[in-house]
């Protein structure tokens, strides 16, 4: 009975209010301001492990030429002093952040001709940090170059492979369809109408001419392979009959994920892990024209190129926005690196020959980036434009070490000094503005914890008194109530 009565007693009270009632809506409850300014988070990058070093500790870092190293990382400072207060979309939430305008801002200034003085800036800058993925001892490192390609402008018998421009009916959330570059992560759509979103084509669906005769051809090829590592290195340089030259550079992807040719072909057991190379792919699809065909189609990603204005004397143009240095620039993964940064990469590498181990130590600054390099320990090496930078990048996929050079504004022994001391406890002001007599002696003291201070001579010090306990509820015998006669009744029969 008391259950349906307060149910009934709410409903009735809800019917009130909403028919002859309304409540004044309090304002909402202003979120509490921190005692403290919101600082930034320590260094961090997702999925790595990193150790700081000694200068002395970098294997080789004395015999680089620190030189070719500085004048690399001065071009990238030219893109970052440009921004002008404006940084990267997105770097602040990177592990970096804008703390390379530091050091771009005093390398603006120093136009430094001895490998000495080089060296010395990056030690004065930079602190030197170990880095790889959690769990690994080491990086992985890759290599790319610019192909040089035979071409023709328009489509022959012999050169009918095209060579695609962006379609206009491509689209990327959060990008406009004219952006200079479009994103190589993430989703990408082929627009119908004015609102309809549908995945874009995929590489079998292009080659099959799905975007055929659209006036999107910007060139023809002899060699669909040739085409295939075109896109794989992100530019290329067709030269014509008449002797001139286009450049190429990547300009947008048609949204599916990158997959390596070069692992079907070791998983399927066609070339051996250890003998695979740019080369030997090569050599197996011109063997294999339709098998070749086949394996294409398994990486469904596909490149969109842009003409670039370049003379055959500059180097591709990278993700950064400046021209690469052959031997000096690397491409890194955008979503965990800020463009400019310098790596300190260290090893062997096959450069001499396929056998040979050449030692490898070198200053190498982030500048470009690609869908296949994901990790924070991840680099694909640049050499430069032509076929003997191809054969050295193509057999290039071992373990180096990495480190990082890190802003010495990002320092965390001169962050903690700048974080401010806590105010003194409450308790110990309460204490003194309002002092309090010592309790007696017969009342129980509470014991003291055993990391609790002293108290000094002549201060008082506040003492809680003794909680009292509830009274205890009396106890109320249930009074029986008079039991009332039955009355029998008579039941008719039916």
């Amino acid at each position: 009975m008391l259950s349906s009565f307060s149910l009934g007693a709410e409903a009735a009270r809800r019917h009130y209010r909403s028919h002859h009632h309304h409540l004044p809506e309090l304002p909402a409850t202003p979120p509490r301001a921190l005692p403290y300014p919101q600082l930034p988070l320590p260094f961090e990058i997702p999925g790595a492990q990193y150790l700081p070093l000694a200068w002395a500790d970098v294997k080789g870092w004395s015999e680089d030429d620190h030189l070719a190293a500085y004048k690399t990382f001065r071009a990238s400072c030219r893109s970052i002093n440009a921004q002008t207060g404006a940084p990267e979309p997105k770097s602040e939430y990177k592990a970096l952040g804008a703390s390379l305008s530091e050091p771009c801002r005093a390398a603006k200034t120093l136009e430094l001709s001895d490998d000495a003085k080089a060296k010395t800036f990056f030690e004065e800058n930079f602190a030197p940090l170990r880095i790889s993925r959690l769990g690994e001892p080491d990086g992985f490192v890759t290599g790319y170059y610019e192909p040089v390609l035979e071409g023709s402008r328009t489509q022959t018998d012999v050169y009918n492979v095209p060579v695609y421009r962006r379609p206009s009916n491509l689209f990327v959330r959060g990008y406009k369809q004219d952006s200079v570059s479009l994103p190589n992560k993430g989703p990408v759509y082929r627009k119908i109408g004015r609102r309809k979103l549908v995945p874009y084509y995929d590489r079998g669906e292009i080659e099959d001419g799905k975007i055929a005769g659209r006036g999107l051809e910007i060139a023809w090829l002899k060699d669909p392979t040739d085409l295939l590592f075109a896109q794989i290195q992100g530019s290329a340089r067709i030269k014509f009959d008449d002797g001139t030259t286009l450049r190429l550079n990547y300009d947008a992807y048609n949204g599916y994920p990158y997959t390596a040719v070069g692992r079907i072909l070791i998983e399927r057991g066609i070339i051996p892990r250890e003998e695979m190379s740019m080369q030997k792919i090569r050599e197996w699809m011109a063997q294999n024209p339709d098998g070749a065909k086949e394996l294409r189609r398994q990486n469904r990603a596909y490149i969109f190129f842009r003409e670039v204005n370049l003379s055959d004397k500059d180097e591709a143009v990278g993700a950064q926005g400046i021209p690469l240095t052959a031997g000096r620039s690397i491409a890194v993964d955008k979503s965990l690196h800020v463009y400019g940064t310098p790596f300190f990469i260290e090893g062997e590498l096959p450069i001499d020959s396929e056998r040979s181990k050449t030692p490898f130590h070198r200053l190498m600054i982030a500048q470009d980036t690609g869908s296949a390099i994901i990790g924070p320990a991840r680099a694909d090496l640049y050499f430069g434009a032509g076929a003997d930078a191809g054969r050295v990048s193509g057999r290039l996929r071992h373990p180096m070490h990495f480190v990082m050079l890190v802003p010495k504004g990002l320092d965390p022994t001169a962050r903690a000094a700048r974080l401010p001391v806590p105010d003194p406890r409450p308790s110990q002001k309460i204490a003194k503005l309002f002092p309090q007599t010592e309790p007696a002696k017969d009342q129980a003291k509470p014991a003291a914890p055993a990391a609790a201070e002293a108290p000094g001579k002549g201060e008082t010090v506040a003492v809680a008194s003794p909680v009292p306990l509830p009274v205890p509820r009396p106890v109320i015998e249930p009074v029986q109530e008079p039991r009332r006669p039955v009355k029998n009744r008579s039941h008719r029969q039916q």
